[in-house]
């Protein structure tokens, strides 16, 4: 496996001809029983109501990245290459094979979120590694890769090209008007009331302005900060509240469609800052950390896609008054 980038696009993409084939989904689930024996745990919260742990971090069975080594950027005449160095984790958000973010107690759903915010943490004392990814596949349509209750983990070389986008908007917000364009879009909603979904605590949900996919909710904390895993390992703020209102979020979108993509989007490594394009000199002022959920749902006539011009056949004022009056 290798890295290779789109000249164009500059986005990296992980390829090679060792493609591991999709992990099996039949007979006793790994993540359960004496089956867990075998796996590569790395990090394990305390459990919860008798329960042996409540969230856990485990090496991928078959992992895109691998820890060992050093990427070895190089060039491939106008190309760029590097080794597939990183990391690969899943992460068990509940010892229970049939307890899922949207049906599991608050309680089990923060010890998951503090889990993600200390891995988040300890792999970005890693000096190679720039961006760690956390996001959830749920149902067939969406990929979904194991039967238990698994959200995954990538840390990786490169910035993702989405966070890109967003760390350059927001920097560019930023100096022209010194505020961050997170907190601003997030005023304006509540002050409308037009697409918020619901506030609990020191934090909103909300479907966005201009959705890429019918029903597509954010959910993000009221008071400024960049990085997830600050608020996730602070006493300070109110996890609890995040917990229930991303529980509370997955049941409006589950009686919608089961399928969705869950993926939380935090600040990059500051390790590395850039000379050039400037971005992580006032990342903590001009970037905020949030999920996005992204729901999947059945194929309709015209593809949510067309020519990089993303098609949302509902609009978010109807999405969120849909969202709102759901039985959950």
């Amino acid at each position: 496996m290798e890295l290779r980038k789109d000249p164009i696009t500059r986005s990296w993409v992980i390829t090679g001809d060792d493609v591991p084939e999709p992990t099996p989904r039949v007979g006793a689930c790994s993540f359960c029983g004496d089956s867990a024996q075998q796996l590569q745990v790395i990090s394990t919260l305390p459990g919860l109501d008798g329960s042996p742990w409540s969230a856990r971090a485990v090496v991928h069975p078959n992992p895109l990245y691998r820890i060992e080594g050093e990427p070895a950027r190089r060039g491939d005449g106008l190309y760029d290459r590097m080794g597939s160095v990183g990391a690969h984790e899943v992460l068990l958000e509940n010892p229970h094979h049939d307890r899922h973010l949207w049906n599991a107690s608050d309680a089990e759903v923060e010890q998951f979120l503090r889990l993600m915010a200390q891995r988040i943490q300890d792999l970005k004392r890693d000096s190679r590694f720039k961006y760690v990814s956390i996001f959830k596949n749920h149902g067939v349509t969406a990929g979904q890769e194991f039967e238990h209750p698994t959200s995954q983990l990538t840390a990786t070389t490169f910035v993702p090209r989405r966070v890109l986008y967003e760390l350059r908007a927001g920097l560019d917000y930023f100096e022209t008007k010194e505020r961050c364009v997170f907190c601003d879009i997030l005023a304006q909603e509540e002050r409308q009331g037009l697409r918020i979904l619901e506030i609990r605590g020191d934090y909103a949900a909300f479907c966005p302005y201009a959705p890429r996919v019918p029903y597509e909710t954010w959910i993000l904390p009221r008071s400024h900060e960049a990085s997830f895993e600050r608020s996730g390992t602070s006493r300070v703020g109110n996890v609890t509240d995040l917990a229930a209102l991303l529980r509370r979020t997955l049941q409006r979108i589950r009686t919608i469609t089961e399928s969705f993509h869950l993926v939380l989007h935090t600040s990059p490594n500051n390790q590395h800052q850039s000379g050039t394009l400037g971005y992580w000199k006032t990342l903590d002022d001009d970037y905020h950390w949030h999920i996005e959920i992204l729901p999947v749902l059945e194929a309709k006539a015209k593809s949510y896609t067309f020519k990089e011009v993303y098609y949302s056949p509902v609009t978010s004022e109807t999405a969120v008054k849909r969202l709102r009056e759901a039985k959950i």
